[in-house]
């Protein structure tokens, strides 16, 4: 790997199922889910979803949001053997809405980043991005960017959202929540389950990691995104800004489809957004000599929004480190259209090779992430 190849050297996450590293890829594995029934005072199509166990919940909204990304942050520092005050970093931090659908007239979309990096310590002002959600995916694609462009010596990048009242009302008004659970890429899927999570990575040219002796989890070697910008909530059926996003993805350390045993799909279980990757899978690895596995993560973590991409970026990277993946969580008969190996009802080895992680976000924004294991 040339020292100027881009390294992940710090990732924490905060889910469903916890927030420990390998305590959470564990249940992962067995099966576990966080998705439970979570009451509401307000009518909604469905009261399943899931929270991160040790945030309390009769917080107000932003301080949720806040406690929750300062927190991650800082383990994911620690993780990287980082202290907060080096003024080498800098954040990148995505959401999509965060508190402000509930707590509107507080404050600006971005102030949560902001309290969130003075209370961890950190010196300089975060970038924020908001994307829906390909929030978290963004953020990462960003940091990467900087660091390559000299802009920045290290990173620190994801995504943070809490469940709320209003984005439980918003998704149950326009239908995407399922009534009884999320089953990507089952042919009884029926919609998408809400939750909430953080997850942040370290990022910076391996030749630093190298300098300081650092832990390597593995290399972002590429990243791409597109927006075919067909519609405020639905993707374009075609599935063309996808398979852009992945070429580009690809092209940034000149490997091919070929090169790819591990996707981690969006699969969030809404019928058209499964039907968009299961065909658009298929038409671009389907006739590799070896066919990359697909897994998801949504099922166990719920829909975490601004968050899901750079939760699945870390679990992408514990894949490539297992050399498998767990079983889609509520994935019985799969879609016949994916005619790509899946992860159904246990642990799936996989081979050698990058893994991609995706993400579909409402405004048609689409990106994926490219990363080799740290053995590479």
């Amino acid at each position: 790997m040339s020292t100027d190849a881009v390294a992940v050297t710090g990732v924490a996450w905060a889910t469903g199922l916890g927030c420990g590293q390998e305590p959470v890829w564990r249940s992962l594995t067995e099966g576990g889910t966080g998705v439970r029934p979570v009451p509401s005072t307000r009518t909604l199509r469905s009261d399943l979803a899931t929270v991160v166990p040790d945030l309390p919940a009769d917080s107000a909204p932003a301080d949720r949001q806040i406690a929750l990304t300062a927190r991650t942050m800082v383990s994911c520092l620690q993780d990287a053997g980082l202290d907060p005050g080096d003024r080498r970093i800098r954040a990148v931090l995505g959401t999509s809405y965060g508190a402000h659908l509930d707590e509107p007239d507080t404050a600006e979309l971005s102030s949560w980043a902001t309290r969130a990096t003075a209370w961890a310590g950190l010196q300089h002002r975060p970038t924020v991005v908001t994307t829906a959600c390909s929030s978290g995916s963004d953020a990462i694609l960003l940091a990467r960017s900087l660091i390559r462009a000299g802009a920045a010596e290290i990173c620190l990048c994801g995504g943070a959202d809490i469940l709320t009242t209003g984005k439980r009302l918003g998704h149950s008004a326009l239908g995407t929540i399922s009534p009884d659970g999320l089953r990507a890429f089952d042919i009884s899927h029926n919609g998408t389950v809400l939750g909430e999570g953080a997850g942040f990575l370290v990022l910076e040219t391996s030749g630093s990691a190298r300098r300081r002796n650092a832990r390597i989890h593995g290399y972002l070697t590429g990243a791409g995104s597109a927006n075919e910008a067909a519609g405020g909530v639905a993707p374009d059926p075609t599935g063309h800004s996808l398979s852009l996003a992945v070429h580009r993805a690809l092209r940034g350390d000149g490997t091919t489809p070929r090169d790819v045993s591990v996707i981690n799909a969006h699969g969030s279980g809404t019928p058209l957004n499964d039907m968009v990757e299961a065909t658009t899978y298929s038409a671009l690895f389907g006739e590799s000599e070896v066919r990359p596995v697909i897994f998801a993560t949504k099922g166990a973590f719920g829909h975490t929004l601004g968050a899901t991409g750079a939760l699945e970026a870390i679990a992408t990277l514990q894949a490539l480190r297992h050399r498998q993946v767990p079983p889609i969580t509520g994935l019985d008969r799969v879609l016949p259209q994916l005619r790509l190996p899946i992860a159904v009802g246990a642990p799936t080895p996989i081979g050698a090779g990058l893994g991609l992680s995706v993400t579909l976000g409402f405004g048609g924004f689409t990106t994926c992430l490219a990363f080799a294991g740290a053995d590479r």
